[in-house]
């Protein structure tokens, strides 16, 4: 849900006489001051932000699953970078089957129908493909870290990236598992009956919330935004100084040499995951921004961030589910001959079912010819035979061939 929802929320059930409700599904029964409460609603900002997240999940299933169709069926033998893609490719179909449609239908009901189970379970596989998306993508920075700095250590890098994965999963899962406890159903009855999922009540301090919130802003965030950066520095420092290096060899040396002693594909494996670690820093800052603005000063953000900046902040985040793909398409080449192979054997399936259709018509045709033209067939061979006489050359009818 919006940010700004939860903010309401929060201010209704903080309004409340209990304080916090009581009970599996909860109930706040009436206001503090009696003033009449105002409860969220389905906005314009959030119809438009219905329709663009619809749109957004519908372009990165059909491009994330031709990827992940493509990285499949390269070849018997996948390179680990494939595999790494291909990890990546499903976290953001996570995001495109979970994160996107649970964002919408909760934004058009706006407030929570799913029930108390459902609740707990979605709030566990939304954060389970934020976390993979960033792990993943961590896995990738240290992978291109580890073959520019280490090439020659090729053998042991699908070892390694195996490894990684593992690892960034199971995090990933880990670190996802306090959702299921912290969230639940939250039902207030004033103005009107309203319930929302919610992390209103899970809390004795607010500084508890506060101190989860933050922990979950840096493992999401911060962490692999600081590790990221410190890959391709120390990438970008390691190419800077081997092409200083090449400026000393001898010019023969250096024209035998590639620019920067790293080659073309490794080199192009490396834009591809530098601008894939960009997309995912600009796409989500903005948005992790805004929510730290609002664990930490919920009331003035409420009063200085309106409800439809929320929205762009977070259809942005969205659309990296829809760049990674995108990206890989650019910079593979495996990926273009895929689609070619998949469009020749189609092209091949058209002309063979075209081929049969036609043998199969002109035999229809011939035994037509055959079938009507059966009593004529004396007469023809009386012809050939006064052509012969004649001396001229005999005519074969196309349905005797």
């Amino acid at each position: 849900l919006a940010i700004y929802s939860l903010i309401m929320f929060h201010q209704l059930t903080d309004q409340t006489v209990n304080g916090s409700c009581h009970g599996p599904t909860p109930v706040c029964n009436r206001s503090a001051d009696g003033d009449a409460l105002q409860l969220p609603t389905f906005s314009t900002a959030a119809k438009v932000r219905v329709i663009i997240t619809f749109t957004l999940c519908a372009v990165s299933a059909v491009c994330n699953l031709v990827v992940l169709w493509a990285a499949s069926n390269g070849g018997k033998r996948k390179s680990h970078v494939r595999i790494l893609i291909m990890n990546l490719t499903v976290a953001d179909l996570l995001v495109t089957f979970i994160v996107m449609p649970v964002d919408a239908v909760w934004n058009i009901t706006v407030q929570w129908q799913a029930g108390d189970v459902a609740c707990r379970l979605l709030m566990f596989m939304k954060l389970v493909a934020m976390y993979s998306c960033a792990f993943v993508t961590v896995v990738i920075s240290l992978d291109r870290q580890s073959a520019i700095l280490n090439p020659l250590g090729i053998s042991e890098a699908k070892r390694k990236s195996k490894i990684m994965l593992t690892v960034a999963w199971t995090m990933s899962v880990i670190l996802s598992l306090p959702q299921i406890f912290i969230f639940h159903n939250v039902t207030i009855t004033v103005p009107e009956n309203f319930t929302q999922c919610t992390t209103h009540g899970s809390f004795v301090q607010h500084w508890q919330e506060t101190l989860y919130n933050m922990f979950t802003f840096v493992c999401l965030f911060l962490l692999p935004l600081v590790i990221m950066i410190f890959c391709y520095t120390r990438i970008f420092v390691e190419i800077s100084s081997r092409m200083a290096r090449s400026n000393l060899v001898s010019r023969d040396v250096h024209l035998r040499r590639s620019h920067n002693n790293i080659p073309k594909a490794r080199m192009r494996t490396l834009k591809m995951s530098i601008v894939i670690v960009t997309s995912f820093i600009i796409c989500w800052t903005p948005y992790y921004l805004l929510g730290l603005w609002y664990w930490l000063f919920p009331d003035k953000m409420e009063e200085m961030v309106s409800h439809s900046l929320t929205h762009m902040l977070f259809i942005f985040g969205l659309f990296n589910a829809c760049l990674d793909p995108i990206t890989y398409g650019l910079f593979t080449i495996h990926l273009h001959q895929g689609l070619k192979r998949c469009c020749r054997r189609s092209n091949t399936r058209t002309e063979l079912e075209n081929n049969t259709c036609l043998i199969h018509m002109s035999g229809l045709s011939s035994r037509r010819q055959t079938a009507s033209g059966g009593h004529n067939i004396d007469k023809e061979e009386g012809n050939d035979k006064n052509r012969m006489k004649s001396g001229s050359r005999p005519i074969i009818p196309v349905s005797k061939i």
